[in-house]
């Protein structure tokens, strides 16, 4: 794809999700009476900016589509507005900041469950067929490892599998190394001791491999919204554990991407088809959502816990106390953001 579409659907695909995030704020703000000065798609000048007779409240799209913003009377101020932020109580301030993150996580289990509505076969767990060495490449097969035509994998490890991308996920977690793997075959459970996946090696990480094609089932509608919230719970999951796992050093700073390397990542996908793009604006989404709630200054998660505390020992954070931690937070996020700027480019032009 051309350099042009892809920074067309890069923001159109960032701009969208900036919008039910900061929209998440936004009307739980509107729910509970805030007085909202400006809702802004975008950071920067503004290209487009209108003010509501009504609410007094300035809508505006501004030249920068990687951000975005609410910003409400008494939100890092001290305001004597009965109806700034700071005026409400604790309880609707949390919800309102934990409103954006939300919205974004619900927004991918709504996708995911269309997605879902649209397949003709629902894959399962159920081993169809083999590729050979051949067709993969690999030096080592899970049929000579065995694995036959029929087993139902059941589990990875301790981690219990219901659907295809479960076991891809957990193999691909799990299977770098030797791992006992539990099937059901003839009507009884067997475990397979230390079975052996095929690798790959990428992004300095290496990764466990499926070398075989599953059976799918027919879609019903209980069917399709367990499938729906299922790959969603494990989207939200894969999240957690892929931070668990750069922290602990299972993967290194190479599988980190910013901006760029989600660009590119999105001009890949609408390549592939519009249920590729898609698939990838949930992935984000539900990032966006799972990141924001971290307890992280400057983050969506950082506010919540001070509203936390403030709700346990009913005694507030001095707010230029909570300004100063964000402010250093945001500082320390831009930072880390650089440098993967900086890596991502390397990236492209190396």
């Amino acid at each position: 794809m051309n350099t042009f579409l892809t920074i067309l659907y890069t923001i159109l695909v960032f701009g969208l999700l900036i919008f039910i995030h900061e929209f998440g704020h936004f009307i739980f703000a509107r729910i509970f009476g805030v007085t909202v000065k400006e809702f802004s798609i975008g950071m920067g000048p503004r290209l487009f900016s209108i003010v509501s007779k009504k609410s007094g409240t300035r809508y505006s799209i501004a030249v920068l589509p990687f951000g975005g913003y609410v910003a409400m009377d008494g939100e890092d101020e001290e305001s004597s507005d009965p109806n700034a932020f700071s005026q409400k109580p604790a309880w609707q301030r949390f919800i309102i900041t934990a409103a954006g993150a939300c919205i974004n996580l619900l927004f991918g289990f709504i996708v995911l469950i269309i997605l879902a509505s649209t397949m003709k076969l629902l894959p399962t767990t159920t081993i169809h067929s083999f590729y050979t060495k051949e067709e993969t490449g690999y030096t080592v097969s899970t049929q000579d490892s065995g694995l036959r035509a029929g087993d139902t994998i059941i589990r990875i490890g301790n981690k219990r599998v219901r659907f295809a991308d479960e076991l891809s996920y957990e193999v691909m977690r799990q299977g770098y190394e030797p791992v006992d793997v539990t099937v059901l075959r003839d009507g009884e459970e067997l475990v397979l001791p230390d079975f052996v996946f095929p690798t790959a090696n990428e992004q300095e990480q290496t990764f466990g491999m499926t070398d075989f094609i599953v059976y799918g089932k027919e879609p019903t509608v209980a069917s399709v919204l367990t499938y729906g919230v299922r790959k969603a719970v494990l989207t939200v999951r894969m999240c957690w554990e892929s931070l668990f796992d750069l922290i602990t050093g299972r993967y290194t700073i190479a599988a980190v991407s910013g901006p760029v390397g989600i660009s590119s990542a999105i001009g890949t996908a609408a390549e592939s088809g519009f249920s590729s793009l898609m698939y990838l604006v949930v992935m984000i989404s539900i990032n966006l959502g799972v990141m924001n709630l971290l307890p992280i200054p400057a983050l969506d998660g950082g506010r919540l816990l001070s509203l936390l505390i403030e709700m346990v020992v009913r005694r507030r954070l001095p707010q230029r106390v909570e300004g100063t931690i964000n402010a250093i937070g945001l500082i320390l996020l831009l930072g880390f953001s650089f440098l993967i700027l900086i890596k991502d480019v390397l990236a492209l032009i190396l």
